[in-house]
């Protein structure tokens, strides 16, 4: 995908300017940091349009100049950079990955320092910024069932050829047709389909950590004996059931049934029965009513190991069990009484003495 045309998007402008210390400052409110080398080559003429949809952003970029870009650990976005000219350098851990209009780069949230870059002066990209909460849900909603471990996707993406080129043809071709007054795309009914398009289409070909997962939905529906064990895990999942349990319950041979799951469900069924288990802590956190606490509600739900909990809990949805339990208690129901209660006495008393006479 090789480019030497004007800027793109440029009627959706969001930050133009000539100047390094406007760039900077911009930059760094957005938790970009973006340092100059001292011999630069080019001249400074940073342009960045784009478009943000619910659960993306997608733009263009360019800084006229060679520039260093990173971004800081408040973000934790999925990057996808798809070049139009020149040559980016992304450093991933020790790994220096040359990216250029045949090759793009995808940026995974899944270490501290994953969006590192070097920009070659006069280079141009297209790039896709992905929410990683929406993204997750997009992923989960796919799998029917929650994560065990982050996303994590390959960090190169071949755009010469098949599933990378078709990528970056319809990111060209939207990008295109938003320069246009009367875009399709934005309507916010077209605004989200092309999002979930994207999401799809990106979690479904480019490698990732769960594309063997993602394989497996295309197989035939799980026999009855999964669907049993299944069911029988849904309704008994805060008991302490036992493999025994589930092999009893789904009504065939321990080695058959650990076959089936696992050409279904891509895992074991008392792997399945803590996902489960952890999908539902997390729940009743989110909807905890005060003065509970978070090991009470952890062995509502089997788990009797507070510190084994508390780790994998935070690998799995970025936060520990008591941030979602604090989280859960400011916004209960009986605070926001409480909150409303003070603020009706507060002005009332401010009512009377405001009548009161001198």
């Amino acid at each position: 995908m090789h480019w030497h045309g004007k800027p793109l998007l440029d009627n959706l402008g969001i930050f133009h300017s000539q100047d390094r210390d406007e760039t900077q400052a911009w930059l760094q409110k957005v938790d970009f940091r973006v340092d100059y080398p001292t011999r630069a080559a080019g001249q400074i003429d940073t342009r960045l349009n784009g478009i943000y949809l619910p659960g993306m952003y997608l733009g263009y970029a360019q800084y006229g100049a060679t520039v260093h870009v990173r971004a800081s650990p408040a973000r934790n976005d999925y990057w996808v950079q798809l070049p139009l000219r020149g040559h980016l350098e992304a450093t991933v851990g020790r790994t220096c990955i040359d990216c250029n209009p045949d090759c793009a780069w995808i940026a995974s949230p899944t270490r501290q320092d994953y969006y590192t870059m070097r920009s070659d002066a006069d280079s141009a990209r297209i790039h896709l910024c992905l929410n990683k909460s929406a993204l997750t849900r997009q992923l989960e909603m796919l799998l029917d069932e929650p994560l065990g471990a982050p996303l994590e996707f390959a960090a190169t993406m071949n755009l010469t050829t098949g599933y990378g080129n078709s990528l970056a043809r319809f990111a060209w071709m939207v990008t295109n047709d938003l320069d246009q007054a009367g875009s399709i795309y934005f309507t916010p009914a077209m605004m989200i389909m092309l999002e979930q398009f994207i999401f799809t289409a990106l979690l479904m070909s480019h490698p990732n950590n769960y594309s063997a997962a993602l394989r497996r939905l295309e197989r035939p529906i799980a026999p009855r004996d999964v669907k049993r064990a299944i069911d029988y895990i849904h309704a008994h999942v805060d008991a302490p059931i036992t493999l025994a349990d589930i092999v009893r319950a789904s009504g065939v041979p321990g080695r058959t049934l650990f076959k089936h799951f696992n050409d279904c469900r891509g895992q074991s069924p008392m792997r399945y029965l803590r996902n489960v288990r952890f999908e539902r802590a997390r729940e009743t956190l989110r909807r905890a009513e005060l003065g509970r606490s978070v090991t009470e509600i952890a062995a509502q739900w089997g788990f009797t190991h507070m510190g084994r909990f508390s780790v994998e809990y935070r690998l799995r949805f970025g936060e520990s069990p008591s941030e979602t339990l604090s989280r859960s208690f400011a916004n209960s129901p009986s605070r926001a009484t409480n909150r409303a209660a003070r603020s009706f006495a507060d002005f009332r008393a401010a009512w009377w003495k405001g009548r009161r006479p001198d």
